[in-house]
């Protein structure tokens, strides 16, 4: 079956128009559309439109609110603690983003913590706002609910994959990490379930305690886990790297698993600092410039055509998809066709 693309402008429109249906204010809608789309753009199918049922699912529950604002439980010149009032993730994330952005133009550096935001899609999607304006931004989150990785040596799972994403600027493309704490994403392995394929590799651990391929080990009773960042053999480093971004998420918000669950959701940190407060904007990208291309200069090992930089396949597909048109995940207009039904809004043409 040929793959259908869809034009941009109608993709964020569809989804702008499915969230206010759903009685969600119309900026807030804007947002949250417009950072899905980004995130099908750059190539995350699991964390981008993906996940606009399960949104409009908990805006019908009355677990995602549709107006409002964040309370300031904190603040300081160059910090902020938010309370997100069970706002949509995406939305709050770019006021964070903004908000930090304005401190660091003060203070060369600002961070924002939000302790219960609503889930905030695909970190990546918020890093070029600021590379765009030569800031380096670094977001975390975790779910102070879910509950779908192992620490390293253990068989019951404890914390979620913790996401970390980072933007770099550079003379050309920005550099823009974005990983998981854990080896995949749930994301990732419900769809790779739902194909009836494996995981690449023996990312999961079953009920039993043994590493596995199988993606429904993670799904069907006896539930397993994924494995932290570096599996059996390297997964310390993954666990403290889980650890870290509970710390600078739940610890520094003061909200996380130790409270009374509310549902799916998200602790988030957001941080900007502005290069020009300390050797200067210039002096960095000199110095990302270099180790870019010291990277990109290495031998490729056999089997590999040339050494890519982080981000710079999300960028190219960012790119292309923005001229021919997003490929969309084969699930993902199904999952939303019962949504654009009830609530009246035609399912976008392909491109």
């Amino acid at each position: 079956m040929a793959t259908v693309l869809y034009a941009v402008d109608p993709l964020v429109a569809f989804a702008r128009a499915l969230l206010e249906r759903s009685g969600v204010r119309a900026d807030i809608a804007q947002d949250v559309a417009e950072v899905l789309v980004a995130g099908d753009l750059l190539g995350h199918t699991t964390h981008g439109l993906a996940l606009l049922a399960g949104y409009l699912g908990e805006i019908e529950n009355g677990s995602m609110a549709k107006d409002g604002a964040p309370k300031i439980v904190n603040e300081r010149p160059a910090a902020q603690t938010w309370d997100g009032c069970r706002l949509p993730g995406p939305w709050l994330t770019l006021r964070a983003l903004d908000a930090a952005a304005a401190m660091a133009a003060t203070h060369g550096t600002g961070t924002v913590v939000i302790r219960r935001s609503h889930h905030i899609a695909c970190l990546a999607a918020y890093l070029l706002r600021a590379t765009e304006r030569g800031l380096v931004a670094i977001v975390q989150s975790s779910d102070p609910v879910v509950a779908a990785v192992v620490p390293h040596g253990g068989m019951t799972a404890f914390i979620t994959p913790n996401p970390i994403a980072a933007g770099l600027p550079t003379s050309g493309d920005p550099i823009l990490v974005d990983v998981s704490t854990s080896i995949t994403s749930m994301g990732y392995t419900r769809q790779r379930m739902d194909a009836g394929e494996k995981l690449p590799g023996a990312w999961a651990i079953d009920a039993a305690g043994n590493a596995t391929d199988d993606p429904a080990a993670l799904w069907k009773e006896p539930k397993g886990a994924l494995l932290p960042l570096g599996g059996l053999d390297a997964g310390h480093k993954g666990f403290g790297l889980g650890l870290m971004i509970e710390a600078l998420t739940a610890g520094l918000s003061g909200f996380g698993r130790a409270d009374p669950k509310e549902g799916w959701g998200a602790t988030v940190f957001v941080q900007v600092l502005d290069p020009e407060a300390f050797a200067g904007l210039a002096a960095f990208r000199r110095q990302m410039d270099f180790i870019a291309a010291s990277a990109r200069g290495t031998a490729p090992r056999p089997g590999v055509d040339r050494v890519r930089l982080p981000g710079e396949g999300g960028l190219r597909r960012h790119r292309e998809q923005t001229t021919n048109g997003v490929a969309l995940h084969s699930a993902i207009m199904p999952a939303l066709q019962p949504w654009a039904d009830k609530l009246g809004v035609p399912l976008p043409r392909g491109a």
